[in-house]
């Protein structure tokens, strides 16, 4: 487990918010400056502490109003079909995330999709890829919270 001073996060929780900010104005925010905070953010890089910086879009704008999650039972229990699995979820692009899972069902995957026809091409591509025993789709009526800030 990394530990991380009140500098530290401060940077992480500004750049969370806004990962344009200058080094100048990180360096207001952190009270320090503006090469220790590019020393801090580049040491926290190297520690894999930032794994990266990204831009958010509202997939909305690009007429992706759908968002579904799938609860999928394995084909099978085995490594070749893991990988195969794993492979297919990084591939197919309106997927944005997939996570091994315990309990009853043994994956879940977060996509997003224009309308039900193009769900229905997602699964067709899925099913296609692996064999999967049972996929169970929930569609989102509402977000009411989403976000990957991790508060520091």
């Amino acid at each position: 487990m990394e530990t991380l001073d009140t500098f530290d996060a401060k940077i992480l929780n500004a750049l969370q918010e806004d990962a344009t900010l200058s080094l100048d104005v990180l360096a207001e925010i952190a009270t320090l400056s503006r090469n220790a905070v590019w020393r801090r953010i580049k040491a926290m890089e190297e520690r894999g502490i930032i794994k990266g910086r990204v831009l958010v879009i509202d997939p909305t704008t690009l007429g992706l109003n759908l968002s579904v999650f799938m609860l999928i039972r394995a084909g099978a229990h085995a490594p070749n079909w893991h990988e195969r699995f794993s492979r297919a979820t990084r591939v197919i692009p309106e997927i944005l995330s997939a996570y091994r899972m315990t309990g009853d069902l043994d994956y879940m995957i977060h996509a997003k999709v224009r309308d039900m026809a193009d769900y229905d091409r997602l699964y067709q591509r899925l099913i296609k890829e692996v064999e999967i025993a049972d996929i169970s789709a929930s569609f989102v009526m509402e977000e009411i919270k989403s976000g990957t800030a991790i508060t520091v």
